[in-house]
């Protein structure tokens, strides 16, 4: 880290600062000018007190950050695109993972329909809500338990991997025992004993970016997985809260292209929640695409009209094949397919 001196600063208060710098346990190198004075600081984070609190010392400008804070997530320390491995199917390689189905689990009926509608037009992971965190407590709240037995059943006849969202760290054994991905949300993006407690099964974790978070925030989240050393994490671009309101959330896909540049993780897009309108589903998919993501999760219901959750962005069947042949072109243009 770099620690700023205000000008004019005595020597003496310079060395008082070098003098808590090494207490701390870091190597420091002073570079005192005839105005303006730094030092340099050179120590592990992990393993020794962070030096931020020093600008509350009075000769102190600012403390400033060399490396990356999150420093797991980085392509910094890891290079290498990772690859992740869901049951035998590969999430970050050259090849576009396509996650589908409805918003809620509503029924074996409509479950099981949408399953082999959506591994019919190509889609490999089978997303679905078994419990649902609701703005209002009168809206369904899904199926719970019930709904992941349903998520277990289209896994055995279909063969499609699933990803459902755990909400609460009582949730974490149950939900784990049946999917493949576990899904932490955008209200829960920032709870960090949940984050914890996933990671802690070993499962691979789709961590959507919660909606009023800024981007250091989305991967901090994702360092606390890592951190667990649970190494399986994919962040989900969702959309955020802006002052637009001519759409659900604003889909950021600058987020994508930033996320595949600062880390090595896959990068996913749910075009679902992002706009919360179907008819623009299509075109958020070709950008994601465009922008460098490496997955998308996409909302599909047998009949949108009739969901029990969200059917205004929610394609019907014949809507996600003609979204699936629609994005040829985009994957041809960047060296992928599905």
């Amino acid at each position: 880290m770099i620690i700023v001196i205000k000008p004019h600063t005595p020597k003496d208060q310079i060395d008082e600062v070098v003098a808590e710098v090494e207490r701390l346990g870091y190597t420091s190198h002073a570079i005192v000018g005839a105005v303006q004075s730094v030092i340099a600081c050179i120590g592990d984070e992990t393993t020794h007190h962070t030096l931020e609190a020093l600008s509350a010392l009075p000769q102190v400008a600012k403390v400033m950050a060399v490396q990356r804070r999150y420093k797991l997530v980085s392509r910094e320390s890891h290079p290498q695109s990772t690859v992740i491995d869901v049951a035998g199917v590969p999430v970050g390689g050259p090849k576009l993972s396509l996650m589908a189905g409805p918003c809620s689990v509503e029924s074996e009926e409509q479950l099981m329909k949408t399953a082999l509608a959506v591994k019919a037009a190509g889609a490999t992971i089978l997303r679905g809500g078994a419990f649902k965190p609701r703005t209002s407590p009168y809206e369904f709240q899904g199926l719970g338990r019930d709904g992941l037995k349903l998520l277990a059943q289209a896994r055995a006849e279909t063969g499609l991997r699933i990803v459902t969202e755990v909400l609460s760290e009582n949730d974490v054994d149950d939900v784990a025992a049946v999917a493949d991905i576990l899904q932490i949300g955008a209200r829960n993006a920032q709870n960090f004993q949940l984050l914890i407690a996933a990671a802690r099964t070993g499962k691979p974790i789709l961590l959507k970016r919660g909606m009023s978070e800024r981007i250091e925030e989305w991967f901090l989240a994702a360092e606390y997985i890592l951190s667990e050393g649970n190494v399986n994490v994919m962040l989900c671009e969702r959309g955020i809260r802006t002052f637009e309101t001519y759409t659900r959330n604003t889909l950021d896909l600058a987020a994508v292209a930033i996320a595949k540049k600062e880390t090595h993780l896959p990068v996913i897009v749910d075009p679902s929640q992002g706009a919360g309108r179907a008819d623009l589903v299509p075109i958020l998919c070709a950008g994601a695409i465009a922008m460098g993501a490496d997955g998308l999760i996409v909302e599909v219901h047998p009949h949108p009209a009739e969901a029990l959750s969200d059917g205004q962005q929610q394609v019907d069947f014949t809507g996600f094949q003609k979204l699936v042949s629609g994005l040829a072109p985009f994957l041809q243009a960047v060296g992928r397919s599905v």
